[in-house]
């Protein structure tokens, strides 16, 4: 009768593990989930804020590509899921859409265009969105993590195979402010 209590409690354990587990694996691809919908939002938003620059920036392209480029990698990253590749892509893109902004301080017009300000409150709102999303996304992964490698969590985390998930970085040079100032000042 005590081997079937036995039994019973690590049967038991184990399910209820396993469900812990599952919930936790869930919760982390639900955050990487919310981070993607911004993500498209943004990167929907981004050709109608190039084009409504295009028509006043003409001398500007150089600028404009960048945008161009590093959201093309933040989609890339985004579709493959590499959560490493993503945090240089939106650095890159940070770095962007800062001297985007920068540069259409020296254009009077393009500042007034009600298009340029709908789309630039736009884009930011989204970006400060995607900031909160990435810190829950990493949150989520750090429980993950702790759960399939604390013991006796493991065991379970193992033998079914839950694995760790990557943290979503960003490099030291990603997290330096924007010089506004001093970009603003090289293109003149």
């Amino acid at each position: 009768m005590l081997v079937w209590i036995v039994v019973a409690v690590v049967v038991l354990y184990f399910v209820i593990t396993y469900n812990s587990l599952v919930s936790v694996r869930n919760n982390v691809e639900k955050a990487w989930s919310n981070i993607n919908v911004l993500l498209k939002q943004r990167h929907d938003e981004l050709p109608k804020l190039i084009d409504t620059c295009k028509q006043y920036m003409q001398h500007e392209q150089a600028t404009l590509e960048k945008v161009i480029q590093a959201r093309t990698q933040v989609n890339e990253a985004r579709d493959s899921h590499d959560v490493t590749a993503l945090g240089q892509a939106e650095g890159a893109l940070r770095v962007g859409l800062g001297g985007l902004f920068a540069v259409a301080e020296s254009y009077p017009e393009l500042k007034s265009n009600q298009n340029f300000l709908m789309l630039q409150t736009r884009i930011t709102g989204l970006e400060n969105q995607i900031a909160d999303r990435r810190e829950f996304y990493n949150d989520s992964v750090y429980i993950n993590n702790v759960r399939v490698q604390q013991f006796p969590d493991l065991i379970v985390a193992r033998l079914l195979g839950f694995a760790k998930e990557s943290l979503l970085k960003f490099s030291s040079e990603e997290l330096v402010d924007v010089d506004v100032s001093q970009r603003f000042n090289a293109k003149l």
